[in-house]
């Protein structure tokens, strides 16, 4: 038995063979449209198929008909988004011819101002890039979901690289956020620990002292 063979029977494990069956190629694909939608970070096939309560081959056919209607390969427009793969997982991106348009409408929709909850996250950022999603909600001990993709959009942090085994996207911060402070480089920023209650405490050994 092959290991996508093994994968594929782990995935489907205690699942319903007659649901498994029935599935349509095109239920399953809309399924996978729908969790695509909301997810923040690249899903594997298996996570994928977990999700949609489809086997792996199912969710697999249904992704490459995704990527292929998506760019205009089955005669349809070419989408202003795509369905790419990164580290292992798959998830929806904008087209990178539309990332000025897009980066120009978040920014006139945005407030002018950064809430509190921005701040925070900003800074926790800073200090200890580059950084995950999960790492920054741990710290601040909140989901920190829509003020990374705030941050993003006004381009004060960057996706900075994906880990190739566990999918996580780590971020940094930008030139712009260096603009905004009027500071030349993250050397310039504050120390952290005269802000803490405890100066011994605060950030670990890796984070900005």
């Amino acid at each position: 038995m092959t290991d996508d063979a093994v994968t594929d029977a782990s995935a489907t494990e205690g699942a319903d063979p007659d649901d498994a069956v029935s599935a349509e190629p095109v239920d399953v694909a809309r399924r996978l449209e729908a969790i695509l939608l909301v997810v923040d970070e690249p899903q594997s096939l298996v996570s994928l198929a977990a999700a949609v309560g489809s086997p792996v081959p199912a969710v697999r056919q249904a992704v490459e008909a995704l990527v292929a209607d998506y760019d205009g390969e089955a005669g349809g427009p070419r989408r202003g988004f795509e369905l790419r793969e990164v580290g292992g997982g798959w998830r929806l991106y904008v087209r990178a011819e539309h990332d000025d348009l897009v980066s120009e409408f978040v920014n006139a929709q945005a407030p002018s101002r950064l809430s509190q909850a921005a701040l925070e996250t900003l800074a926790v950022i800073a200090y200890k890039q580059p950084v995950t999603r999960g790492q920054v909600a741990s710290i601040r001990a909140v989901n920190v979901d829509s003020v990374v993709r705030t941050l993003l959009a006004r381009g004060l942090i960057t996706e900075v690289f994906t880990d190739a085994e566990t999918g996580a996207i780590h971020y940094g911060t930008t030139e712009a956020l260096l603009v905004n402070l009027g500071i030349n480089s993250l050397d310039e920023l504050p120390h952290i620990s005269p802000l803490l209650d405890d100066g011994a405490d605060g950030f670990d050994d890796e984070g900005r002292r």
